[in-house]
């Protein structure tokens, strides 16, 4: 570039273009996000059409039109209520991990990088409970491997960022003095903290009944068919739901369980609250709303998510007063 007439050159540009993307490590975990992000809105879309990935249609040998013909396709129903919370889980966790990496992370603070990384332990590593399923969803195999390094490269870098590490003992502990705990405020996180811990319950149980028995008997009351009936439509096509299922577990546990670190050690600020708000509605929201459309509103079945919404929104509400007048 030439030089301004009086004014000295201006210095050529020194660095690693490469380098400069990935910065601090900070973007990577941004990009996970919006990957995770993406996925899930590609999950919600699929679901919206009633549409199955190419990969699964070769799996079954059979289109979602010649399933939907059988017993009024509950079977692509049920399918689609899997998915779709799938889908809204997975912008839950990206919305977690963004606030994670922009706020607490950035500022040093132990606790966020090991929440995270936990946090990836726990949802890539669900991906494993997969192999026992008999099928191997090609296409969410291969994003895996791509995202998987760009998480944990993001891990190693931001590492740096951390100048103090505690013992990891002192996750154990709450930031929170026990007399807080009484206070108004602390009800409200309470109710918060329970939410998560529901999460992970519900999670655990969801990924535990896909490994083994995969549906539960509400589920196969609303299918209409046992799963020998359904064995004897497809025997590939039960091995493709509980895949679904271990999907939306890991996925829930995950949420669960960055929900639960971050109101038991963050600061209260208004920044960690809108980004709750938006997760909770949006996974919440997915996993109860899609139950109505397709007319399974088995009391029994749905009663765990509306209990964890009411716990979530009461949480939310009380919370209000004192954290929404605080900095970012």
């Amino acid at each position: 570039m030439p030089s301004v007439p009086g004014h000295p050159p201006a210095p050529a540009p020194s660095g690693s273009f490469v380098g400069a993307l990935i910065g601090d490590g900070t973007p990577l975990i941004l990009l996970t996000a919006l990957a995770l992000a993406a996925s899930g809105g590609f999950a919600l879309f699929l679901s919206i059409t009633g549409a199955f990935l190419p990969h699964d249609v070769a799996f079954l040998g059979m289109q979602p039109g010649d399933l939907c013909r059988i017993n009024e396709c509950r079977i692509v129903h049920f399918m689609i209520h899997d998915r779709f919370s799938f889908g809204g889980v997975l912008i839950a966790i990206a919305v977690l991990y963004a606030w994670l990496a922009v706020f607490p992370l950035r500022q040093g603070e132990a606790w966020a990088w090991r929440l995270l990384a936990l946090s990836g332990v726990v949802g890539f590593g669900s991906f494993l409970a997969y192999i026992g399923y008999g099928y191997l969803d090609s296409w969410h195999g291969t994003a895996t491997l791509l995202l998987l390094p760009t998480f944990w490269l993001g891990m190693i870098l931001t590492r740096k960022k951390v100048t103090h590490w505690p013992p990891w003992s002192f996750m154990l502990r709450s930031i929170w003095q026990p007399a807080a705990w009484k206070s108004s405020e602390g009800i409200a996180r309470l109710c918060l903290l329970g939410t998560g811990l529901g999460m992970i319950g519900a999670g655990t149980v969801i990924l535990l009944v896909g490994m083994t028995c995969v549906f539960v008997p509400e589920d196969t009351k609303f299918i209409g068919l046992t799963t020998p009936q359904l064995e004897a439509i497809n025997p590939r096509l039960v091995p493709l739901i509980a895949h679904d299922r271990a999907g939306f577990g890991g996925g829930l546990v995950t949420t669960g369980l960055l929900v639960f670190g971050i109101l038991w050690q963050a600061r209260p600020v208004r920044s960690m609250w809108e980004a709750l708000l938006l997760a909770g509605l949006t996974g919440f929201g997915c996993a109860i709303g899609v139950h109505y459309p397709i007319g399974y509103v088995d009391w029994f079945h749905l009663a765990p998510g509306w209990m964890g919404s009411v716990l979530f929104i009461t949480g939310m509400w009380l919370s209000r007063p004192f954290f929404f007048d605080k900095a970012p």
